[in-house]
């Protein structure tokens, strides 16, 4: 059923109702595949794109933003304006980005991984060349929408993995550009950044331009058309993800303020009309003086309606019959974002198998997650946590295998690889691996 007072209507279900696990399963269901008319519009992007260039970015980025370009260096944010940005920005508005930026560099500096070897008794050697990506791109929002946190938490990471170069997209709608995000790019060190946005910016990213640099794989969010132009370019290109709308997923045993809770939920329902909120908790009381909350807190908050119409569409309030119940519950779902507001969160994590952050006391709230915690905010989202991680390190370096036999290795081995070849009917295989064998 939706419970709803004073407009803050949101489902409220129990593991005891019939019919929960198909509610649930139309609850958490989120297809991101776009409709014919945006792969239509896409595809004829990519296309202009790649046969025209620069041209073709002139003629998009003046359509969709509105803007009047007439040539590509206007498209082009130099360093200069990059550090003048930065010198521009208040005080405590730098303080908080560079303190930001140096927990997310502190924290991924522990993801970096080694190449590796190991010697076997006849000499051969076998191990891992780890390298980073040469160019790398990442696409941030832009406009009146001001993310440097995700400047940051793109850029950063592949800074650590020693990416040789990071190019960034934003674009600019009616010349509008926020000087905190370029003051981002200053702080985690962005080497070329292009005023171009849409399905467009993806297209100049992963075929290259007269100007734009060809990149090995982009990263970063963006409305359905940026998501189906990386989709479309995959493979050309490597790609973080394909996100869909944002999550979160609170579990309260009881003992927490209900306002924290409330607001917590808020802050992932005012994203956008198709964010996520769910909460959960066995105590009917508890989440009825949630609801409360709920109610209580919506009308000060700046976007309302957004969240409002998020808590509508796709919110919950789910009693569970125990904490043994909230964990399954857990599992299915895998949240993107997941709250732990419990006495003992640590006890919990060995039976939590997927979720793309975990949140743990009722302290940790998942906004400080987004910006300064130090983990990254790229996390899987639509259920994908049960098989994909959050961005890293590791996803702006790629490895090598090395294989080096010594002669009595080759040897040892060719009798193993010439059975096997011979079985698959690859003759060359097999006698390639013969010549090395010694009588």
């Amino acid at each position: 059923m939706t419970v709803s007072a004073d407009n803050c209507a949101i489902s409220k279900l129990s593991t005891r109702d019939e019919g929960f696990t198909q509610t649930l399963s139309d609850l958490i269901a989120w297809d991101m595949v776009s409709d014919t008319d945006v792969e239509d519009a896409v595809i004829a992007i990519l296309r202009q794109v790649k046969a025209q260039g620069d041209q073709a970015l002139i003629e998009l980025t003046n359509r969709f933003d509105r803007r009047q370009v007439e040539e590509i260096s206007q498209l082009v944010i130099g360093q200069d304006q990059l550090q003048q940005a930065l010198e521009s920005i208040d005080t405590e508005t730098r303080n908080a980005l560079e303190i930001a930026a140096e927990r997310i560099r502190n924290y991924h500096n522990h993801q970096e991984q080694p190449s590796w070897r190991y010697q076997e008794a006849d000499g051969t050697v076998l191990g891992q060349q780890i390298t980073p990506l040469d160019r790398v791109g990442i696409y941030v929002p832009g406009g009146k929408a001001s993310y440097p946190s995700s400047v940051l938490m793109n850029c950063i990471p592949a800074r650590v993995a020693g990416v040789g170069e990071v190019i960034m997209m934003v674009p600019a709608p009616d010349g509008e550009l926020s000087p905190m995000v370029l003051a981002a790019a200053a702080i985690a060190g962005v080497d070329q950044v292009f005023t171009i946005g849409g399905a467009q910016a993806i297209a100049a990213l992963a075929y290259g331009t007269e100007t734009v640099p060809k990149v090995d794989k982009i990263v970063g969010p963006g409305n359905i058309y940026v998501a189906t132009a990386k989709r479309m370019v995959f493979g050309l290109v490597g790609l973080d993800m394909v996100a869909g709308p944002s999550e979160i997923m609170v579990v309260c045993d009881g003992d927490t303020d209900p306002d924290w809770i409330a607001m917590d939920l808020f802050s992932q329902a005012e994203h956008d009309e198709d964010a996520q909120a769910i909460f959960v908790s066995w105590d009917a009381d508890y989440i009825a003086a949630v609801h409360s909350s709920m109610t209580k807190l919506l009308p000060e908050m700046e976007r309302s309606e957004i969240i409002r119409q998020s808590l509508e569409r796709r919110g919950a309030l789910i009693e569970v019959r125990d904490a043994d119940e909230a964990i399954e519950l857990i599992n299915r779902i895998a949240p993107e974002h997941l709250e732990l507001s419990i006495s003992d969160p640590e006890a919990w994590l060995p039976k939590i198998r997927h979720a793309g952050a975990i949140f743990m006391g009722r302290h940790t709230a998942e906004a400080l997650g987004d910006y300064c915690a130090g983990p990254n905010h790229v996390l899987p989202t639509s259920s994908t946590a049960r098989f994909s991680s959050p961005l890293g390190v590791y996803d702006f370096q790629k490895r090598s295998s090395l294989i080096f036999c010594s002669e009595q290795g080759a040897s040892d081995l060719g009798k193993v690889a010439s059975v096997l070849g011979r079985g698959e009917s690859l003759t060359a295989h097999a006698r390639s691996a013969e010549y090395r064998i010694r009588d």
